[in-house]
């Protein structure tokens, strides 16, 4: 009998397989948070946005997702979505996924980058380049401003438009005027303001190099990353569980 879960098809030399990502990923429910954590430290942050505290003990995953109201279904495809580097869309969506669950995970997402992420490294950001001619320092935090303007908009109309439409999906309410499809094709990356202001640091920074600069520049490289890993999830993820949702309505 074929198992459940959420399966991504793997390009083989002869063959099209299926691997199922929730039941048989690199992580299952019995396996210990803690363990999940110190292997894959990323995944202290996926924790957090699902609302899952520190402080578990030797709990497994399927125990501290249900002390936490998370649906562990939607958690493990979530990480194991991650933790395998998934670059393709996800197919045959597992009844078992909560996408109320998935939009709270995006959406504390959005809370991270927005109201605290971006504000502590601008911040940092700016005690970093004080010293180097106020020209220069202009140029830099305008290039930041205009990337966080970019991140704030980009995820500010997931907020206002795509996710009331996909709590009325789940409320069997159908928009005639809207899909996930829109989303989709204007879900444009947002890596080029942040490509620029890396060059300016790495390439043309005039100043001395400092820990402070370094460190900032630290912070660019992991959130870009950890933004691409969050434009992932919506593309090769929500996107398809989104569009199985349409179907059935």
């Amino acid at each position: 009998m074929e198992e459940k879960g959420v399966y991504l098809a793997i390009q083989t030399p002869r063959q099209v397989r299926k691997k199922p990502m929730y039941k048989n990923g690199m992580y299952r429910e019995t396996d210990k948070m803690s363990d999940l954590i110190c292997e894959n430290y990323p995944m202290v942050l996926v924790m957090s946005r699902f609302g899952i505290a520190l402080g578990f003990g030797e709990k497994n995953i399927g125990e501290v997702c249900r002390q936490n109201g998370v649906d562990a279904c939607t958690f493990l495809t979530v990480v194991n979505f991650l933790v395998e580097e998934v670059n393709t869309p996800v197919e045959n969506i597992s009844k078992c996924l909560s996408i109320e669950n998935l939009i709270r995970y995006l959406h504390n997402a959005h809370d991270y980058f927005l109201n605290f992420r971006l504000p502590h490294i601008r911040r940092k950001l700016v005690d970093a380049i004080s010293g180097c001619p106020e020209d220069v320092a202009f140029v830099i935090t305008k290039f930041f401003d205009e990337y966080a303007e970019e991140v704030n908009k980009h995820m500010s109309y997931e907020e206002r438009a795509v996710f009331p439409y996909v709590r009325n999906l789940l409320e069997g309410k159908r928009d005639p005027k809207y899909n996930i499809t829109i989303f989709r094709k204007r879900h444009d990356q947002i890596e080029m303001k942040i490509t620029e202001l890396k060059n300016i640091l790495i390439k043309y920074y005039p100043g001395a190099g400092t820990n402070m600069l370094n460190s900032v520049l630290f912070d660019i490289f992991a959130t870009e990353e950890d933004l691409a890993s969050h434009t992932r999830v919506e593309d090769y993820l929500f996107v398809p569980a989104i569009l199985a949702l349409e179907k059935q309505l």
